[in-house]
């Protein structure tokens, strides 16, 4: 499950991203971006552990923090899974149409999207849920797909080159640039938050306090070699340039370096693996953020009709239906550099609250040290504010509106 909320977006989009801030660092803006998300990972894994319900930090929050705390944290997950799902459905639009050969532009990727958004949406209301069985499935397929990506690559890659894309010198320009760095670590951290998946599962695994910190352990050191290995290769066949150049253009970098392997048939394998990984992040990311939303307007932080569940499907429908269009209306927005952005800056808030909430756990339910979870809430606070600033400024003011909801909200039921 983690697999499959980790190895989507951020591996066939973000770090196409993150390569246009930071050139070749973008292999240490990966390594960064995985310490800060292993610490961030045992936080919510020792709160999985204590207190094995469903929600997340939005829980977590809520019993060891505060109220407007917790609120907070399900606001900020609602903006941040939001941007991600509309950068996956642009992504995801953006592969299909160059595999096909559309020389499309923006209006046709949001309109691509936008019809994506709206037929996983209306599936989602139905009841339709994403089982193990095609999660492993889409898994399977997107290991593939990566690992044929790397192999292919370093046997396209000019060994001439190597040293000069990705030699010492590249990594002491990246480290002669900390702001850009850290723009671009704040950017690959997104790409490894789906292993807050596996800590909401508290209430649904078999020995939470021993399952949840070995999963979300294991999956992330094998997503971090894995965008390791998909980075460097796409840097060493084409440049940090043209890297960054193809996810601009076309939203599809992984297939356009793909393209210029000795075996350009992977390309195909390649827009395969993208469109059905992103395809099912998206599902899984309507379905979680329905189900945020569901629990926040059941304790009247959001309004009391979006806890309605049809008697029919057993879903949600009217918090599904909100959740999509919020999504589509960031998807026209049109730019994935500009809603990854946004995505980055309020997850780690959320991430932030994360550690906070560990911080306050009793001795008794800690598993790990306290400078742990202090490593992890002065991380995200620090790379919070290395987004271009109108972003966080724009994510503080969505929290301020959020605050004076809740307010409005709690006082009526009053």
């Amino acid at each position: 499950m983690g697999l499959g909320s980790i190895l989507g977006t951020g591996v066939f989009v973000s770090l196409g991203i993150a390569a246009g801030v930071i050139g070749s660092g973008v292999v240490l803006a990966v390594a960064l971006a995985a310490l800060v998300a292993t610490a961030n990972g045992l936080s919510s894994a020792q709160l999985a552990a204590a207190h094995p319900v469903s929600g997340g930090t939005y829980a977590y929050a809520h019993r060891y923090v505060h109220p407007i705390a917790g609120f907070t944290a399900g606001w900020t997950f609602l903006a941040a899974k939001s941007a991600s799902a509309a950068t996956a459905a642009l992504g995801c639009a953006g592969y299909l149409l160059h595999t096909f050969g559309v020389s499309a532009g923006t209006p046709a990727r949001v309109a691509l999207a936008l019809v994506l958004v709206l037929a996983l949406t209306a599936l989602v209301a139905g009841g339709v849920e994403r089982s193990n069985r095609a999660n492993m499935a889409i898994v399977a397929l997107t290991l593939t797909t990566l690992v044929a990506f790397v192999l292919f690559g370093w046997l396209t890659v000019d060994p001439s080159l190597v040293a000069e894309r990705l030699g010492p010198a590249r990594l002491r320009d990246a480290l002669a640039s900390p702001a850009a760095l850290l723009h671009a670590t704040a950017l690959m951290f997104v790409a490894y938050t789906g292993y807050g998946r596996i800590a909401t599962l508290g209430e649904e695994v078999r020995e939470p306090s021993r399952t949840i910190p070995r999963a979300v352990v294991v999956t992330l050191g094998l997503s971090m070699l894995l965008y390791v290995a998909v980075s460097a290769t796409a840097v060493a066949v084409v440049g940090a340039e043209s890297f960054a150049a193809s996810t601009h253009a076309a939203a599809a970098p992984l297939e356009v370096v793909a393209r210029t392997f000795r075996h350009p048939n992977v390309a195909w394998l390649v827009a395969a693996g993208a469109v059905t990984a992103m395809a099912g992040v998206l599902l899984n990311l309507l379905l979680g953020l329905s189900r945020v939303l569901l629990a926040m307007a059941r304790r009247h932080e959001m309004p009391g009709s979006l806890a309605v569940i049809d008697p029919a499907t057993s879903s949600p429908t009217r918090a599904v239906l909100a959740v999509g269009v919020i999504v589509a209306l960031l998807v026209l927005l049109g730019d994935i550099r500009l809603t990854w952005s946004f995505s980055a800056f309020t997850v780690l808030v959320y991430y932030g609250l994360t550690n906070l909430a560990a911080l306050q756990l009793p001795a008794a339910d800690r598993r790990y040290p306290r400078w742990v979870s202090a490593a992890g809430l002065v991380s995200c606070v620090g790379l919070a504010f290395f987004v271009p600033w109108p972003v966080w400024l724009a994510g503080l003011g969505l929290i301020a509106v959020g605050l004076l909801l809740r307010a409005a909200l709690l006082a009526a039921k009053r």
